[in-house]
């Protein structure tokens, strides 16, 4: 098996491609702490080493971030061989039902909501998916729009700048009810 990595935009995190589906057609998974990863075995298995903070599952994907005091010369060749050894062991990346997060809007704001959302699918997550991470809606209320970073977006230096001078000026160019673009945590 051969898994390349990318780089991305957060210097704490590196991209993994197994050259096979991760989520697939599930969507992502964001784990921002051992404590959340009972339903991912492969998630499980990459906090088990020392030094990573963070795992996110993308379609076709994995990327990892490390804690401060690690480094990628040491971890990359064991993060590999975790993800190697999870997939050649032909066992499961989740397991049980996904628990999704609420949105929070108004429902006479739907149909502003359904164009907030077709943007973000069509124009915002491909991006960010290439750099190892996800944008997922989470609200929408007198004009502001609530959106979660994850995976190697989460944390990044960047991240505020692509929230505020990509995503919120897009989103108020093409809708005109947006005001400001928030970022929240899970």
């Amino acid at each position: 098996m051969f898994i390349e990595t990318e780089g991305t935009p957060n210097p704490a995190t590196l991209k993994f491609l197994p050259g096979r589906d991760v989520m697939g057609s599930l969507g992502t998974a964001d784990f921002a702490s051992p404590d959340a990863v009972a339903r991912s075995p492969l998630a499980a298995r990459l906090f088990a080493l020392d030094g990573v903070a963070r795992v996110f599952l993308g379609q076709d994907f994995v990327t990892v971030t490390l804690t401060g005091a690690a480094d990628w010369q040491t971890m990359r060749p064991q993060v590999l061989g975790a993800i190697m050894e999870h997939f050649v062991a032909g066992l499961p990346v989740l397991e049980g039902a996904a628990e999704d997060g609420l949105e929070d809007f108004n429902p006479a704001d739907a149909e502003i909501v359904v164009q907030i959302k077709e943007l973000l699918e069509t124009r915002v997550r491909p991006a960010v998916a290439s750099d190892g991470g996800d944008i997922v809606f989470r609200g929408f209320r007198e004009g502001i729009v609530k959106l979660q970073l994850q995976g190697s977006c989460s944390g990044c230096p960047s991240s505020s700048a692509t929230l505020k001078h990509g995503v919120e000026n897009m989103l108020r160019h093409y809708v005109p009810e947006v005001l400001a673009v928030e970022q929240v945590d899970a």
